[in-house]
């Protein structure tokens, strides 16, 4: 691959209308154990509640704003900026953000002004009405935090499978997901599966001509979906939101802390691992690597 000074890829040359532009939506401090606290990692180790901050790992927290001829798509949002009012770390405002001192304790966040989604995409000269698609790759809060910071995209795209999952009972799931992140929203469109790519054959093809495919990824949460924006020569982009936290997650099968199912998620992450290391893959990114950095990707 070939990066302009800018950071930007451009592939062999040939204009196809494809890119994906990575874009910082703050950062999150965590548990090493939750990245990659391995198989035999359990809930409460991953989740890191007696860990503390000077034992933590700051990591980015991405979103992606895929173009491609048929259309825009934001793949996840970050942060709100109630998170950091003043662009500051604020632990009084985030623990309001993400509904419960439990979750806090887990997830310490951070975004800096200017770095929200809408911050992000108006300085690029977009609206979030601009927006096609906004795919949500999971309910976590890192990802749907910022949701109603995007709310007057065309459509809001979340699986079924995933909503599901967040609604069951239970004690983690309380703490877990916060559905005010989301309430009010009447452009969601609660997708099942019309494709069989993928671990376990359930996708959903987003536009109708395998360009950009949501492809589910179980194991870590239910209905989590990675992102697959392939160009008409074949040539690919893979974005799979914490289906691992970085590229040593797949490269050693690095399985993370916190989890549903860990042979699902074994299953998944090989899966990615296949997928990256094939040569018509341009880019494979997870969105909390630290490696990740502000840039547009264009094949």
């Amino acid at each position: 691959m070939i990066y302009t000074t800018d950071g930007a890829y451009h592939g062999d040359g040939t204009d196809t209308g494809f890119s994906v532009r990575v874009f910082q939506c703050g950062r999150v401090r965590v548990s090493p154990n939750l990245p990659f606290g391995g198989d035999h990692c359990g809930i409460v180790k991953g989740s890191g509640v007696f860990v503390p901050p000077s034992k933590r790992l700051w990591l980015p927290v991405c979103a992606f704003l895929v173009t491609t001829p048929k259309g825009r798509v934001l793949v996840d949002t970050g942060w709100h900026r109630d998170m950091s009012p003043d662009g500051v770390y604020d632990k009084r405002a985030q623990i309001k953000s993400l509904g419960s001192w439990a979750l806090y304790k887990v997830n310490q966040g951070e975004v800096a002004a200017g770095q929200t989604i809408d911050e992000q995409l108006a300085a690029e000269g977009l609206r979030p009405s601009d927006l096609d698609y906004v795919v949500v790759s999971h309910l976590d809060c890192d990802h749907a935090n910022g949701l109603k910071l995007v709310a007057d995209a065309k459509r809001i795209m979340i699986a079924r499978d995933e909503m599901d999952g967040a609604n069951e009972p239970g004690f983690v799931n309380r703490i877990r997901f916060c559905p005010r992140w989301w309430a009010g929203l009447d452009n969601i469109d609660l997708y099942d599966w019309n494709d069989d790519q993928g671990p376990c054959r359930r996708s959903f093809d987003l536009f109708g001509d395998g360009s950009v495919r949501l492809v589910n990824i179980p194991g870590h949460t239910r209905g989590q979906v990675a992102v697959k924006i392939t160009n008409p020569s074949g040539k690919y982009v893979l974005l799979f939101a914490d289906g691992g936290y970085a590229t040593r997650s797949w490269r050693d099968m690095v399985t993370s802390g916190i989890s549903l199912d860990k042979s699902e998620q074994r299953r998944s992450l090989a899966w990615i691992r296949e997928q990256s290391i094939s040569p018509d893959c341009i880019a494979s990114m997870a969105c909390h690597d630290p490696d990740n950095t502000p840039r547009v990707i264009e094949f």
